[in-house]
């Protein structure tokens, strides 16, 4: 049985542990010293009078009670988590230094009048686990909204800014007078701004799946194989005459065109980007009783296992691709479109075959 010792002696001492503490913390944690008093002890305060509760053997602890004060806990924790977030030179390194020194005084202080049990201890000690828990959690999550924030302003700034290159650059492809010369720089232009336009989208849609959000798809009855003609029509344009298609006919799906269109373009080009310039790009699209597969194949080096396990994360990207330019969102995108359909994909490669990726979509069931 604890006695009530270690409570007054925290809460008399409350003021004085915050004073020991804003002293280590500014020689310890470089942050701390752009920060006034009042903002670097934040809620911290509050955390002590929450710690002298759990020390305290005069309160009746009901289930109630207990779980009154681990949410008032976490609240006073996710606060100072939130706070430090805020601050740009703040690490979450820094955010658990705070905890450590802060248990460091506790111990120091309340041990100068008389040792502490072991069941005083280890309340001490689970406290200040959970706290840090809890701050670390909403630390990571504040940045986390914060990042997205920035992107979804910086992208929608940046789009609109394109949209007006786009404009002007249209207009002067339509301009008969030009040359020659003058119409093909308008159109690399034109294709450079739809690939900055292209990424700024993956972007967005990153953005929307780290927080929780889904995809914003509008179903329709569409039919595959025309629209898998129809991109390979546009990339012969850009890239020549690098693909074959093979194809059933009347292949119909449930989905969006337009996000099931972006997958094509982009596994498409990067069979482009990686495969073996020498050799076809081969698009297959089949029916089976119960799926629709595509499958696209590219002659080239093989990708390991290694690089295959990391292959559709965000922002990973293979040995092989880190010359290239983007986000290393593309498969990641890929991947939660076509789950988004309910469907899956699936990557073959190895030494002297190549490389297929195989998307398997559901068929419309006629």
């Amino acid at each position: 049985m604890i006695s009530n010792q270690a409570s007054e002696c925290l809460k008399q001492n409350a003021e004085r542990i915050m004073q020991i503490w804003e002293v280590r913390a500014r020689d310890e944690v470089a942050a701390s010293i752009h920060q006034n008093s009042l903002l670097l002890q934040d809620s911290l305060p509050q955390y002590l009078n929450q710690l002298v509760d759990e020390l305290s053997t005069k309160i009746h602890r009901t289930l109630k009670r207990i779980a009154t004060d681990k949410s008032e806990s976490t609240r006073i924790c996710n606060q100072h988590g939130h706070e430090r977030a805020s601050y740009v030179d703040y690490s979450l390194t820094q955010l658990i230094m705070e905890y450590q020194i802060l248990r460091q005084v506790i111990f120091q202080v309340l041990e100068e009048e008389a040792a502490l049990g072991v069941q005083e201890r280890d309340i001490i000690i689970n406290s200040i686990e959970l706290a840090v828990n809890d701050a670390a959690s909403q630390f990571s999550q504040t940045l986390r909204d914060i990042q997205d924030l920035f992107t979804v302003t910086l992208t929608h700034d940046l789009r609109g800014l394109l949209n007006t290159v786009k404009l002007g650059t249209q207009l002067m492809q339509r301009r008969v007078q030009l040359s020659d010369n003058h119409v093909d720089v308008a159109t690399r232009i034109n294709n450079a701004i739809n690939r900055m336009d292209s990424m700024i989208q993956n972007l967005l849609d990153a953005s929307r799946l780290r927080a929780g959000q889904s995809l914003k798809l509008e179903f329709e009855e569409c039919y595959l194989d025309k629209l898998v003609q129809n991109v390979v029509e546009d990339l012969s344009f850009v890239y020549g005459d690098r693909f074959i298609l093979v194809s059933d006919f009347d292949i119909r799906s449930n989905c969006s065109r337009k996000e099931i269109r972006r997958v094509i373009e982009n596994l498409a080009i990067n069979a482009v980007k990686y495969g073996d310039r020498s050799t076809p790009i081969i698009l297959t699209l089949q029916q089976t009783e119960t799926h629709i597969s595509l499958t696209i194949h590219n002659e080239g080096n093989p990708i390991s296992l290694d690089a295959q396990s990391i292959l559709f994360q965000q922002f990973r990207r293979t040995i092989s691709a880190e010359t290239e330019t983007g986000w290393g969102l593309g498969l990641f995108l890929v991947k939660s479109i076509i789950e988004a359909h309910q469907g899956t994909i699936e990557i073959e490669s190895a030494e002297g075959k190549g490389t297929s990726f195989i998307v398997k979509l559901p068929k419309v069931i006629v």
